[in-house]
Parts: C-alpha cells; structure tokens; sequence
C-alpha cells in the first residue's frame, strides 16, 4: 500500500496514474486552493494563526476560503472521484506544517506554478526562493521526508532567467538530502497524442540508497486525436460564424489547430477565445436550423467546427472514462489544461517501482 500525498493537486494525475495500474494507495493528503484568492496577506494571516496548534490553523484557513463566496471547484472534482476526507484536504499549501507528517509518506507528488524567483544573485538556495509557491514544494519535503518525490514543471523553468532559476532549484534539491534526477519528457512519446514537453524530477532519500532509477524508455506512438473522440456531440460545441472564421483561418495556426492527428499543449484557457484544438466535422441536418452553429467551407469542403468536448480533453490528458465530470465546462477546461499527463505518470511509477523503493518496510501511523 502507497501511502500518497499531494499538493497542487489539481484533478489527481498520480492518483489516476496509480488507480489505472491498480497500484493499491491511501491518499495521506491532498491540497489545492482552485485559483481562489483571499483578501488578507500571507503576513496578516501567519499573526492570526501564531500559537494555533495544526487542527485550529486548518480550521482558520479553512474558514478564510470559505468567506471568499467563491466555489473550489478543483476541490469538487478532488472530492467526486478520489477516496479523501475534509480533514486531509487543505486549502493553502503555505500554511500546510509538513511536519506533522514526517515519515507517514513514500510518495509526494506536485508541480508548483512557473513564478519568478527573486534571486538579486545570492544563489543562496531554500532562502532565495522563498515567497514562491517551489519554495513551499521543497519546504514539504523537507519536513515529511517521502521516499520518493516527483515534481513537474514547465521546460521553461530550465531557461528562466538565463538559467539562474534553475541554478537555485538545483541548489534547493541538493540540499534536501536526496538523490534525484531530471529530464524532459514528452506525452506524445508515451502514446499520447499531445505535444507536451515537461520537465520531471524524481528524488530519492538518500538513506534508502535506491541508485538504479532511470527515466522510461519513449514508446511509440500508434494513436491519433481521432480514436479520443467522443461519437455523440452536443451541438452546444459547434461554433458560430465568427467563431468558424477564425479558427480556419490559417493567420492563427499559432493559436489554433483543425483535425491535428497530435494535439497542440492542452492548457488554461483552451477552447475559450477559440484557442486550443478544433475539429472540423460534416454538418449534420439540425445545424442547418440552428443559427447558433455555422456551417461553412474549409479546403474546398462544406462543414462545421466545434470545441473538443471536455471528455475529450479529458481523454487526451490520459484520463479514463471512469472519472466523474461535477464541474461547469468551462473549470473542467481549465483542470484538464493544469493537470499532467496520466500515461507519462504512469511509465514514471513503473521505472520507481522496479526500484523497490515500496517494498522497503516502514511503519506507519497517520496523525489524522
């Protein structure tokens, strides 16, 4: 059994990742605040919580989310499809004390938003990077000390800066006492047709003296956008005329594909702004009397255009069927475009699992 914890948790990619594999896991904790921004400053919070033990500041954090009005859908679609109770869900991971779960993990898994570091040329390591959401990754573990991490980031954090942000996440992950390694992994070498380049760290504490990792082998890619696509589509997908006009319109092929065989980077804000991939399908009798969809010609060919449905995104994500959509379209756009790729994950966990990492005995006893 797995003991996981997760924080920018998003929709659960490792967590579908190992239920996938039939890995059998308990979820320690997950985290995630669903984009949602309070009021009062880190600074102003950290005083009101002075001197409250972990329940009492979860409680207040808690609250302080809840008075925002505002719904965490991320937590809704967290909750409709994973085994986890209130208690183990937190809603801010910077007031998150790791420590109370020191040694109740082997896994822990994130990929922190891309922010600026303010480095002023230090290179001084955990402190230079504090006030960033990385800086509260590697602060976690530091204080839980899993077997293993994995973290997951945009290529870019490579360049960032002329590479001096990188320079001081090196120095970070040297410091947590850990042997870890790095590369960049594409979903589309591991039959996923999605161009989406990452880069991925996975770290071993160093007292299990688990030297035989190596990142997964590419595979090849047999699949297309094509076998992802759902064979009944509501006709709310289907695009009106101006929408149409831009999407085929080969002026924006930076912003837009039609009938790619590989899907462009899922991300945020696909589909809205007519931005992200698009299908160009035979118009079917109805659209002819629905002025809301536009039938028109695309290369010499009569049709319509539509927005992949949020299955489909779901669906080239690496996500099974099985995973219960609660959320509005457009927060499950938005979640699908965060999350990692699940077949990515998944040759990952193989290549830790041939380590026996998991198997090494260690006695648990969780706090909560």
């Amino acid at each position: 059994m797995i003991k996981l914890a997760t924080v920018f948790s998003g929709i659960g990619a490792i967590e579908q990742a190992l239920v996938k594999k039939n890995i059998p896991h308990e979820l320690v904790f997950a985290s995630d605040n669903g984009n949602i921004n309070v009021k009062a400053s880190e600074e102003e919070i950290r005083e009101q919580i002075i001197g409250l033990d972990f329940q009492k500041t979860k409680q207040y954090i808690d609250n302080l989310y809840k008075s925002t009005g505002k719904v965490n859908h991320v937590e809704e679609s967290y909750f409709a499809n994973y085994e986890i109770t209130k208690d183990r869900f937190f809603q801010d991971v910077r007031f998150l004390d790791g420590t109370y779960f020191t040694d109740q993990v082997d896994l822990f898994v994130g990929g922190s938003p891309c922010q600026s570091f303010s480095i002023n040329g230090k290179k001084g390591g955990l402190d230079d990077a504090r006030g960033t959401l990385f800086y509260e990754y590697a602060r976690l573990v530091q204080e839980i000390q899993p077997k293993v991490f994995i973290y997951e980031n945009v290529p870019h954090i490579l360049k960032h800066d002329g590479g001096k942000t990188w320079e001081v996440i090196t120095s970070i992950f040297d410091s947590l006492n850990y042997e870890w390694h790095v590369d960049v992994l594409n979903a589309r070498d591991f039959n996923l047709p999605q161009n989406r380049r990452r880069v991925f760290v996975v770290g071993f504490r160093k007292d299990l003296k688990m030297d035989m990792f190596s990142f997964p082998q590419k595979s090849i890619l047999t699949k297309t956008v094509e076998d992802f696509l759902e064979p009944v589509i509501d006709d709310k997908y289907y695009l009106p005329e101006k929408g149409f006009g831009y999407t085929t319109n080969p002026k924006n092929k930076k912003r837009v594909s039609v009938n790619a065989e590989v899907s462009r980077c899922q991300a945020a804000n696909q589909q809205f702004n007519w931005c992200g991939d698009f299908r160009f399908e035979s118009p079917k009798p109805q659209h002819y009397q629905d002025p809301k969809i536009f039938v028109g010609e695309f290369e010499g060919i009569e049709g319509v255009v539509r927005k992949l449905t949020p299955r489909e995104c779901l669906r080239l994500m690496g996500f099974s069927d099985d995973f219960n959509i609660v959320v509005p379209d457009q927060q499950l756009y938005m979640q699908s475009g965060n999350s990692i790729a699940v077949p990515v994950l998944e040759a990952i966990i193989d290549q830790i699992t041939m380590t026996g990492v998991f198997e090494k005995d260690v006695t648990y006893s969780l706090s909560i």
